[in-house]
This record gives structure tokens, C-alpha cells and sequence, in this order.
């Protein structure tokens, strides 16, 4: 007995259960397998059932589908801002208040190993934490003036550079480390400044008897030269060398066209006298 061919109504069945499946599947599970990244953002994939977490291959910006039974996870790596406020003690254990802001970002293709170590909650679980720790590491290596006035440049560059340093070992790029205000106690602060304003005047005072003292010795310098070269002068002028310098001055004055009388040997030494008109 020849087998009867299925009515064609049965394989229309079939079809219409086999497409409303995938529609089921597709709303439930649509959102999750068709991923968008916009720009700034990068994706870390973990595979539970095969390879796990793929921390070399990130997915870029631009359209991905994934798996069902796969988890995407997106990272902002756009420039971002964290903004702090501490209580530090400097090296003689006095209580300061700095006030510190951060620029940062995700290396991009470090986010991966980003992921698998901190996660997404990486601001407050490496971020946070380091520069604060940084920030009271550094301070408590300097007394409160030297952080407030006197070394502050070399504070900021301490702060940063150290900080700096400890994020790029854990695959965050820091933009910029600001330290915005560094607030004492108002005794502290008045006496500092105080402090520094005498340092000051008395920088000052001190440069102005240096000027007076380098004027005394270059007049003392001038002085004792004019000396010297009155005496020199004094030395070589003798008696026959004068007599010369009358007789020569006599000739030239004789040479002159203007009236005037001569009279020969009637000056004191024996030159001549000039009278004239």
C-alpha cells in the first residue's frame, strides 16, 4: 500500500510555527544579539560555553551581532572628569584639605584587561581610591608650607607624575591631574603667610645693602683709581720736563696772529712772558 503525500495545509503549518518561533525568539532575544556602538565606545565579549572573556579582540563602533548566550559589555572610553575632596596630614601630622580633579580615559584596546580585573565600576574601584592614596602618599612627605607655598609646583608634580604612572599600569590613560585648592587652618595659614611676607621684606633689605655696598665699592674703586693716576702724573711731572711743556706753549701761543708783547726770560722760572691784548 502506497504511502499518502502530507496534505500541503500540514507543511503551511509547519512554516507558520517554524516563523513564529523565530519571531519569538527574536523580540526576546533581539536587543541582545543586534549591538550598536556608538563612537567613543568599545566592546568587551565573554563566551560562558566556549572561550570565556576575549580580552584581545574589541569590538569598535559600528553595528555587531552577538550570540544569544554571549555578553557584550560596553565601555565608555570617551575623556572623562572625577573630581575630588580629601583630608590629608602633612609630614608633621597637620590636617589639610586638598581639593583634586582628574581627566582619564580607558586605553583602548587595554579594556579588556580592564574588564577583567576591575570591571565597569572601575571609577570607584581604581580610580577613586589610587589618587587618594596618592594625594596623602605625596603630602605626607612635605610640611604644610612647602605644599601650601614653598614647593608647591614640586607637590603637583609628585601628585601627578606617581599618579600618572600607577593608572598605566592598570590600563587607564590619565589626561590631567589638577590640584584646584589646598585649604588650612585659618591660624595655620595666617601665620605661613606671615611668615613669608617677613621672609620678604627681609630678602628685600638685604638686596638693598648689597646695592649700597656694591655702589660703595665701585665708588671706592673710582676713587682710589683717580688717586693713583694724580700721583703717577704728579711723579713724572719734573722741574725740566715743565720748563719744556712752558717753552713749548709759549711757541704756539707766539705762532697765534693775535698783538701781544713778549717779554723774554721774566717769568719765574725763566720763560718767557706773553701779554697780550
Amino acid at each position: 500500500m502506497m504511502n499518502k503525500p502530507f496534505p500541503p495545509m500540514n507543511f503551511k503549518l509547519t512554516y507558520l510555527i517554524a516563523g513564529v518561533i523565530v519571531l519569538i525568539l527574536l523580540l526576546v532575544f533581539g536587543s541582545s544579539m543586534f549591538r550598536t556602538l556608538q563612537p567613543g565606545e568599545r566592546g568587551v565579549i565573554f563566551r560562558p560555553f566556549t572561550t570565556g572573556l576575549d580580552k584581545e579582540h574589541i569590538y569598535l563602533p559600528g553595528f555587531h551581532i552577538i550570540a544569544p548566550w554571549n555578553d557584550l559589555t560596553v565601555y565608555d572610553v570617551k575623556e572623562q572628569q572625577r573630581e575630588e575632596t580629601m583630608d590629608v596630614l602633612d609630614k608633621n601630622g597637620l590636617s589639610l584639605n586638598v581639593d583634586v580633579s582628574v581627566r582619564f580615559n580607558p586605553i583602548y584596546d587595554r579594556v579588556g584587561y580592564l574588564h577583567e580585573i576591575f570591571g565597569v565600576k572601575y571609577i570607584d574601584q581604581l580610580i577613586v581610591p589610587e589618587v587618594r592614596s596618592l594625594v596623602r602618599q605625596v603630602a605626607g612627605r612635605y610640611t604644610a608650607e612647602e605644599i601650601y607655598s614653598t614647593k608647591r609646583s614640586e607637590v603637583e608634580a609628585s601628585i601627578i607624575n606617581e599618579t600618572k604612572a600607577v593608572l598605566q599600569k592598570n590600563n587607564i590613560e590619565m589626561r590631567a591631574l589638577l590640584i584646584r585648592s589646598i585649604n588650612l587652618p585659618q591660624q595655620i595659614k595666617t601665620a605661613i603667610e606671615n611668615k613669608l611676607q617677613q621672609e620678604q621684606e627681609a630678602l628685600a633689605y638685604t638686596f638693598r645693602l648689597e646695592k649700597e655696598k656694591a655702589e660703595a665699592e665701585r665708588r671706592r674703586i673710582e676713587a682710589d683709581g683717580i688717586a693713583n693716576y694724580n700721583r703717577i702724573i704728579n711723579a713724572s711731572l719734573t722741574e725740566q720736563i715743565l720748563r719744556q711743556r712752558g717753552i713749548e706753549a709759549t711757541m704756539e701761543l707766539a705762532k697765534s696772529p693775535n698783538s701781544k708783547v713778549v717779554v723774554v726770560g721774566s717769568g719765574k722760572d725763566g720763560l718767557p712772558l706773553i701779554l697780550g691784548n
